[in-house]
């Protein structure tokens, strides 16, 4: 009866529609992300991955598939930096795990130990093509945790593909709201960099004999053996430029996160080659510009767009919408699906499983019945793994 319940509740949050692990996708345009856009496309799934790709004359449907139409199919679509599954859609204490003010640097905190795969924040971004999300602690922390990385599919340890896909920070003056130290942004700093010399003291002494594991220097020197990156808040072009220095001065991979101000600093970003998770076009933050997308592509640096945080529900935005505003500005259309595909799975390193339809990748698509970057268009289908999550425009 338990089991029923839940299968139950799990079709009323994300229009299960069973999987059927043959099925033919066909589409009027098919944007792989692996090149040019295929008129007539199709692609076939099989057993959970992408079987062929290509165009209805070259391919063959077999007779026993399932056969999908849509007017526009692309890669399921990917959240670089959220929240969601920690920060509840109810906005109240007992769902709201995404940021512990106990102390402000805590980098061992984990998302994994606090995600809500059934929270309904996770099915509504999957309503919208959302089929991966890199999520976990908040921003207003120096260090407030790990993210982790998980579709969207609303099952538990199935759906995770990376248990620590980065160690997250933040810098400037929306840290020092939420603790008594630091006060200023010179001191949070100087606290990031005592951090880091602390846990390469810790690495001293573990070298030279045995010593008692502390959870903290552990996630530390993981990033700074460049075995998991640092993922940087930093909005203002004074943190943006002291996260740069932080990078160079410990060698630690960063990916620049936010950075509102990118526009003031984007010789020095380009330079130092570091990937940008820019902040919600539509987000509350000041000094944005609805420009900084196209600006960041014409200099040829790796960007995602974001659905980020916002501390009123629903806490988070869609990242499908956020990439139809950078487009409207300027931001050349195959990029703008490219930042909410692709390039997010380039940056947090699964492109190999997601992000583009091809051979041997996750079946993760979606189906559209018009333009994916018009308000009105509707998502029809939105398939992971093989499995068709919602199915809709019948």
């Amino acid at each position: 009866m338990k089991k029923v319940i839940e299968v139950l509740i799990f079709t009323l949050l994300f229009g299960f529609s069973g999987s059927f692990g043959q099925i033919a996708i066909i589409g009027e345009k098919v944007y792989t992300m692996a090149g040019g856009p295929i008129s007539d496309g199709v692609v076939l799934v099989k057993n959970s991955k992408v079987e062929k790709v290509g165009t209805a004359a070259e391919i063959e449907i077999p007779a026993d598939y399932t056969v999908i139409k849509g007017k526009i199919v692309t890669p399921g679509l990917i959240d670089a930096h959220s929240v969601v599954g920690l920060a509840g859609i109810y906005n109240q204490k007992h769902d709201q795990d995404q940021l512990e003010l106990s102390d402000p640097v805590q980098p061992e905190l984990r998302a994994l130990d606090a995600f809500n795969p059934k929270d309904e924040l996770v099915a509504w971004l999957n309503s919208f093509g959302v089929t991966t999300i890199n999520t976990g602690h908040a921003p207003g922390a120096l260090s407030s945790g790990q993210s982790l990385i998980v579709k969207t599919t609303g099952q538990f340890e199935d759906a995770i593909i990376n248990r620590t896909s980065a160690v997250t920070f933040s810098l400037g003056a929306d840290v020092s709201k939420q603790f008594k130290s630091p006060g200023t942004r010179p001191k949070g700093v100087a606290m990031l960099r005592t951090a880091f010399v602390s846990a390469q003291n810790y690495r001293k002494k573990k070298e030279k004999g045995n010593v008692a594991k502390n959870l903290k220097h552990e996630i530390l020197l993981d990033v700074l053996n460049k075995k998991i990156p640092a993922i940087i808040t930093a909005n203002t072009a004074v943190d943006i430029l002291s996260a740069l220095r932080l990078a160079d001065e410990f060698g630690f991979e960063l990916i620049l996160d936010g950075a509102a101000e990118a526009y003031l600093t984007i010789d020095r970003i380009k330079a130092a080659g570091v990937p940008v998770i820019l902040h919600p076009q539509m987000a509350r933050t000041k000094n944005i510009s609805f420009e900084t997308a196209k600006l960041l592509a014409e200099n040829d640096i790796l960007f995602a767009i974001q659905g980020g945080y916002e501390s009123y529900v629903p806490k988070t935005r869609n990242v499908l919408f956020e990439a139809a505003i950078a487009v409207a500005n300027g931001l050349d259309y195959e990029k703008g699906l490219e930042c909410i595909t692709l390039a997010p799975a380039k940056i947090l390193k699964i492109d190999n499983r997601v992000g583009s339809l091809e051979k041997g990748k996750d079946a993760d698509l979606v189906v559209f019945d018009g333009d994916p970057f018009e308000y009105t268009t509707h998502v029809c289908k939105v398939i992971i793994n093989g499995n068709i999550l919602r199915s809709e425009c019948k």
